[in-house]
């Protein structure tokens, strides 16, 4: 079913910092529960109510009535008192969590009524076929082929990547099963190079050997077979930590995933990717996937992921080739700004032009400091990956927990295929027998309804999700220019903010550092109390004037890359060595409104004044 898609208003879509839209959330909610009741109660009208005017009067069922009354008074109170303001304005620039789609939150609520679970179609036909829908779309996002390519929803982002080391291990030991069960198949290869075999070149041929597949995949690492063989999987420093749950899951082991550094823009540093890449070849190891990150869950920043693409093209000319795996759990959204109103990815020279057209920046200024050619690149790139992970309860503003992958050749789902006869029959006329294809045994309907909804109130390019991007990148960029070179006075000392790189999304972090101080240690113990006093650790959460997220850089898992940063605040080498970390203020600035200038604006002066109320009670009680 097709539908008018209107000049989106982003106001209208969320419940709103007052809950302003609180009529049209009650309206379209209430609407749903009675068309939901409406139909219990058209279901077989010949039976009888079950529960009757005689229960209703009885004591036990007004007092049980009651009893749960009172139960939701407590669950009220604990959930007023003790949850963040992720909705705020101007208040909340920390964790990623923010205000969340109005569409969606009704959409799960309507759909939890029916509770389906959608690893079984015969249990959740609707929210089955929305699932397969929102997949397709997920797809189309990356620009996938349609038709040749897929996605479903997951629990998130840990589970996403988990699948896509699973496609990962599976394809590419493939080759070597193949080599035992139809070794004429694979004749004149020798391992080396059937474990650099491209996806592609898997597929074509596990297709022609269809009546094996069965055999081949238990000779594969389905089977336990080959594991060490397969080689590394390469990861930047600014990896979530799921991929090193992933490696331990999935078998191939810690000692397989390895880090590669990043450079001083907290990027994946290509020249020590390859030099790794070609040191591992003449070790005789192969490289079984590199992950190109999109929107680092610390830092925000992008890897270049044309680049890590590119380099695969070279590389497989002599005989090398990897998997390669998108973590874009938390950028994958941002792709939709990209995407004109016929979803084709926007020609670099014609962006402002359509940008214009469709009201994605209220200042273009903005824009133009944000959007480099190699952020374009990289986000163009991520179609010629093999999967591509993608949380919408991130990004696309969706209640948890909604993650996602998309993979580009729909063939690949064999690899990791099973099949429950309970559950599923294989070669049924459904649309997807989504249980074989996925890690999970169960999994909420109501997600499917959450996100399906989401993506037809806002399609994924500028004239939906791309306009609510935008919203959140300019916000980004506000509270980044705002924080720039920003002195507080306290007593004798003067506090100076650094925001610690221009963001390449709307992941915005920063440090305070005394004007003066040479003392590493002592920074971070400054950044670790404000952050106690702008979170629930000292500063409270109800009457909170300013709540921010914290990290730390540390030795172990960044090596070097932040030493450029910590040179530029005065601090030495040796200074850097004995810390053996920075501690970072993380702002992820996913507010729908703090775009908005005036709104900003009205917001920037209570920030200021909360920054330098924490400042003193930090030098009143800690730092002395």
């Amino acid at each position: 079913m097709n539908y008018s898609i209107p000049d989106i208003n982003l106001k209208a879509l969320f419940l709103g910092d007052k809950g302003e839209n609180v009529d049209l959330f009650k309206e379209i909610l209430l609407k749903m529960v009675d068309e939901h009741v409406g139909w219990r109660q058209n279901y077989m009208p010949q039976d009888l109510p079950v529960i009757t005017p005689f229960d209703k009067s009885s004591k036990s069922f007004q007092d049980t009535a009651d009893h749960m009354r009172s139960v939701f008074n407590v669950l009220s109170s604990k959930l007023r008192s003790e949850s963040l303001p992720w909705h705020t304005a101007g208040r909340f620039w920390g964790h990623m969590n923010s205000e969340t789609l109005m569409p969606s939150i009704i959409a799960y609520t309507a759909a939890m009524l029916w509770n389906g679970n959608n690893v079984a179609y015969e249990s959740s036909p609707g929210t089955s076929q929305m699932e397969e829908e929102v997949g397709h779309e997920i797809a189309k996002l990356m620009s996938y082929k349609a038709g040749e390519s897929w996605g479903h929803i997951c629990a998130d982002g840990s589970i996403a990547n988990l699948e896509g080391l699973w496609y990962a291990r599976n394809i590419k030991s493939l080759p070597l099963a193949i080599k035992e069960v139809v070794p004429e198949a694979v004749a004149g290869k020798s391992e080396w190079e059937l474990l650099n075999m491209s996806t592609e070149e898997i597929m074509d041929l596990t297709e022609k050997l269809a009546d094996h597949m069965d055999e081949i995949k238990a000779k594969s690492a389905r089977g336990g077979n080959n594991l060490q063989k397969l080689g590394k999987w390469l990861i930047p420093q600014t990896k979530h930590y799921s991929w090193l749950k992933a490696g331990d899951i999935i078998g191939i082991g810690l000692d397989q995933v390895e880090a590669i550094d990043v450079d001083s823009e907290y990027r994946m540093d290509i020249e020590k990717l390859e030099k790794r890449i070609r040191e591992l070849a003449e070790q005789n190891i192969p490289v079984l996937g590199v992950v190109g990150v999109v929107g680092s869950t610390e830092e925000g920043q992008i890897d270049h992921i044309d680049k890590i693409i590119e380099l695969r093209e070279k590389l497989a000319k002599e005989g090398i080739y990897y998997y390669v795996h998108i973590d874009a759990a938390y950028g994958g959204y941002a792709r939709a700004i990209f995407l004109d109103e016929n979803d084709e990815f926007i020609e670099y020279n014609k962006i402002d032009e359509v940008y214009k057209k469709h009201n994605i920046f209220t200042d273009m200024k903005l824009k133009d400091e944000w959007l480099t050619e190699d952020i374009y690149n990289s986000f163009k790139a991520i179609s010629k990956a093999e999967s591509v992970t993608i949380d919408p309860h991130k990004m696309g503003y969706i209640p948890y927990s909604a993650g996602a992958i998309a993979i580009r050749d729909i063939r690949m789902r064999e690899a990791i295929s099973y099949f429950a006869t309970y559950v599923f029959e294989k070669g049924a006329d459904i649309p997807a027998l989504l249980g074989a294809y996925i890690l999970e045994g169960s999994k909420a309907g109501a997600t499917a309804a959450a996100v399906w909804t989401a993506h037809k109130v806002l399609p994924l390019n500028v004239t939906g999700y791309g306009k609510l991007m935008g919203a959140s990148i300019e916000g980004a960029y506000r509270f980044y220019n705002f924080l720039k070179d920003k002195k507080f006075t306290v007593g004798d000392k003067t506090i100076v903010l650094h925001p610690l790189t221009k963001p390449d999304f709307n992941m915005v972090d920063y440090v305070f550092n005394e004007e003066g101080n040479t003392d590493l240690e002592r920074m971070n113990k400054l950044n670790h109390d404000f952050f106690d006093y702008a979170s629930y650790v000292k500063g409270g959460l109800y009457s909170n004037e300013f709540i921010t997220s914290h990290t730390d850089f540390a030795i172990p898992d960044y090596g070097n890359s932040p030493l450029e940063f910590v040179k530029s605040l005065g601090f030495t080498n040796e200074e850097w060595d004995r810390a053996g970390k920075v501690t970072i203020l993380r702002a992820c600035a996913l507010s729908p409104y703090a775009h908005d200038a005036e709104t900003f604006e009205e917001y920037a002066g209570k920030i200021e004044k909360a920054m330098q109320n924490k400042l003193e009670k930090i030098y009143m009680y800690e730092m002395n």
